[in-house]
């Protein structure tokens, strides 16, 4: 049977150019990168070569990079050690779109006597600078806003958002996971204090991320234990992951123009034919022409105004070989409609009718056809059993 990869905003096969890079540092050079000894300090080489390359592709100081077990580790790190050394202010400002990764420890915080204030997207899910100065106050101890929304694709104004928090000399973090390597981010550009980055989004290993601290900014550690990443983030340091990452990024940015023309094509494609072949009526959620071109949120219902489960439609659909989800892998299973879906007003219906289609560099036009005659064939079947 054949199989459709339609999923790679959750994640991305391992390039193979990748993989050769990791491999000696799995088998021949596997040093701890804190041992004195010739092992070790190759591997120690090694790890800031790639400290040193990633902060040159974002902007950054080398000082700047630590490295971590991925996206999730670097949110909850850069909110919870801001947040640490706060002192009296006691308001985060964020939005009800972040990945859970944001909003879980943004949720916790209530329990330190946090007040969390959230702002609201415009009609496409976009976040903008005036909502967030509308929340900004003298008691406000940290923003995040993530840079691309990883259901709907839309890019939000983190560069403006920097410049009114600047102004009010409060440090903004951002979720950087699905903007790394697909378009240009640079820290200086944007101006952000802290930004998060993720490995096996961009074709790197999963367990493997970074975060991105501006010196200067007051931040507490949350992980402790060793003197790796000049104490700012204990345990041994990941080799391995660390080469991959920096490899899969340099990949991503010498092809980004080649991978986004790529994806027009493919997302221009579906939507003709979404158009011209499909039966069931069909609707965007967010707005493709001002988001990343990767990825596109779909819900389905028919002229009588019905609506069909997405977690059922991505069940038939990988009964027939393809893979999408219906939100963030990270909530899969979950009863509830996407908590992003429902932030830009989709009612339920419509938000649990919803699929993700996200693109990979080794999608084909014939990947986009087979999709298309598959899903319009499940549609028709689900439909007509409602």
């Amino acid at each position: 049977m054949k199989t459709v990869y339609f999923d790679n905003a959750a994640t991305t096969p391992l390039d193979e150019r990748v993989l050769e890079a990791m491999l000696p540092f799995f088998k021949n050079d596997y040093g701890n990168a804190n041992s004195a000894h010739h092992l070790g300090q190759k591997a120690k080489v090694a790890v800031e070569d790639a400290r040193e390359f990633v902060a040159s592709t974002i902007g950054a100081e080398p000082s700047e990079i630590i490295f971590t077990s991925g996206g999730t580790e670097s949110d909850n790190a850069a909110i919870k050690g801001v947040i640490a050394l706060a002192g009296d202010k006691d308001e985060i400002i964020s939005s009800e779109l972040e990945h859970h990764a944001v909003l879980h420890p943004v949720e916790i915080s209530k329990m330190r006597g946090f007040k969390n204030l959230f702002v609201k997207p415009i009609q496409c899910g976009t976040i903008t600078a005036d909502s967030v100065k509308e929340k900004l106050s003298e008691k406000t101890a940290l923003v995040s806003i993530m840079h691309v929304n990883n259901e709907i694709g839309c890019i939000n104004h983190i560069k403006e958002i920097c410049e009114i928090c600047s102004e009010h000399k409060v440090p903004i973090h951002t979720d950087a996971v699905q903007s790394l390597g697909k378009i240009p981010v640079n820290v200086n550009d944007l101006g952000v204090n802290l930004m998060s980055g993720s490995g096996h989004k961009i074709y790197g290993p999963k367990g493997i991320g970074i975060m991105y601290v501006r010196n200067g900014t007051r931040w507490l550690p949350w992980m402790t234990g060793g003197s790796q990443e000049r104490r700012r983030r204990g345990g041994t340091l990941n080799v391995p992951g660390i080469v991959g990452f920096a490899k899969a990024l340099e990949l991503a940015i010498n092809e980004m123009e080649k991978n986004t023309k790529h994806y027009k094509t493919l997302r221009s494609l579906l939507l003709s034919k979404l158009n011209s072949d499909l039966d069931i009526g069909f609707s965007i959620n967010g707005n493709p022409d001002t988001g990343v071109s990767h990825i596109l949120n779909l819900s389905f219902n028919n002229s009588d105004g019905q609506y069909i489960d997405g977690e059922m439609l991505l069940l038939n659909l990988d009964i027939e070989g393809i893979c999408v989800s219906n939100g963030s892998a990270c909530t899969s299973g979950a009863v509830e409609p996407s908590h992003v879906l429902a932030g830009i007003g989709l009612d339920d219906n419509l938000a649990k009718s919803s699929i993700r289609v996200s693109f990979g560099k080794d999608n084909t036009e014939e990947d986009v056809l087979y999709f298309v005659e598959k899903l319009n064939a499940v549609l028709n079947r689900m439909f007509a059993a409602v």
